[in-house]
């Protein structure tokens, strides 16, 4: 067994985020969430049951140190939002603010910003800390693994409509986080399972793929999250693994000075170059601030055993800190945020447009 504190008490954050099998905390969870390594929790739909259990599972989650653990989810809207009933809005697939930016791209820039300032207040009312959002690859029209979820082909309006996406996040008091750095639109192959390769030269990726990251790095993002592919002409270990990308490209070149997060280490892009504990510190040594363990409950366990002693690092500590919710208001619970005039009204902006259902609004 590893060496972990007592609940409650003083505990720098670590580096590993990791997931939880069910909708309330087992006791080993508990002794997990307490090793000196982790740095918070990572949700999924198995997570999920009800708005008020949700909230009770952060505040546990949260209650167990200090400074308190991250609680992060995959909450971008279409395919991909972990919360979607019992009082979640469903938000729409990013390519729809894409679309209506062609036709009109005032309207979408304003509606960008009332998604994410949604999107942030739902899971701020549940006591999630952020979101893994928004997405910057570009939709190159033939990825398996991104395509709806892409805002655009053109990075300056991916840029444009991104950087109002984070400004609704950043009004509702939620860090965002650019994903996946530095593009994964443009390779056909789902890393999730499958290797994925990029073969385009480095001036390829910087004059189109990684213009929207420098972009929301202009306007403070809070964090990146580097993609599992690999991009053989710059470096032949998938960008999280590589110093090239996240130290010298990332770091130096683009002048990011935030959190650096790995996608989930259990990705068959990954999964299979060493165990979780050789890997966790691999990813770390690359320059990620947050490594994800989410769903290999091995991988976890090895991860935390591999680590007798762990010593924190106050600047990546630092740059996590950010990473904590800080919502401009408090509600109760979601029932309470769903009252105000603020919800009201942005339910009413968006349902014009159809991208969110809202059986209280008539035109």
């Amino acid at each position: 067994m590893y060496a972990t504190k007592p609940q409650g008490k003083a505990l720098s954050l670590g580096y590993l985020m990791i997931g939880l099998a069910g909708t309330a905390l087992a006791d080993t969870e508990r002794v997990q969430l307490l090793h000196p390594a982790v740095a918070g929790v990572v949700l999924f739909s198995r997570n999920f049951e009800s708005p008020e259990q949700l909230r009770v599972l952060t505040e546990s989650i949260h209650a167990l140190r200090h400074p308190r653990l991250l609680v992060a989810v995959d909450h971008e809207g279409g395919r991909v939002q972990r919360f979607k009933t019992q009082g979640f809005t469903k938000l729409p697939a990013m390519s729809a603010v894409g679309a209506l930016f062609d036709e009109h791209p005032h309207q979408a820039l304003t509606l960008a910003q009332d998604v994410g300032w949604l999107l942030a207040s739902e899971l701020l009312a549940c006591g999630v800390d952020f979101s893994f959002a928004p997405v910057l690859d570009l939709d190159y029209g033939n990825s398996s693994v991104i395509g709806d979820r892409a805002l655009h082909h053109n990075p300056h309006v991916v840029g444009e409509l991104a950087e109002h996406l984070v400004k609704g996040m950043t009004l509702a008091g939620m860090a965002s986080v650019g994903k996946h750095f530095p593009g994964h639109g443009h390779v056909v192959p789902d890393t999730h399972i499958a290797i994925a390769v990029d073969d385009r030269p480095l001036a390829a990726l910087i004059g189109a793929d990684m213009q929207p990251f420098k972009t929301l790095i202009q306007h403070h993002l809070a964090a990146i999250m580097a993609a599992h592919v690999i991009y053989p002409q710059v470096d032949d270990q998938p960008a999280g693994l590589s110093r090239v990308w996240l130290q010298q490209l990332l770091r130096e070149r683009c002048g990011f000075a935030g959190a650096i997060i790995s996608d989930d280490l259990g990705m068959a892009a990954v999964s299979q170059l060493s165990d979780g504990a050789i890997l966790s510190e691999r990813f770390r040594q690359a320059g990620c601030d947050l490594v994800l363990l989410c769903n290999n409950r091995a991988q976890i366990e090895q991860a935390l055993s591999g680590l007798k002693h762990y010593d924190a690092d106050p600047v990546q500590e630092s740059r996590l800190i950010r990473l904590h919710g800080k919502p401009k208001q408090h509600y109760s619970g979601l029932s309470a945020l769903h009252t105000t005039p603020n919800w009201l009204n942005t339910m009413k902006r968006l349902a014009k447009v159809g991208w969110v259902h809202f059986e209280k609004f008539h035109d």
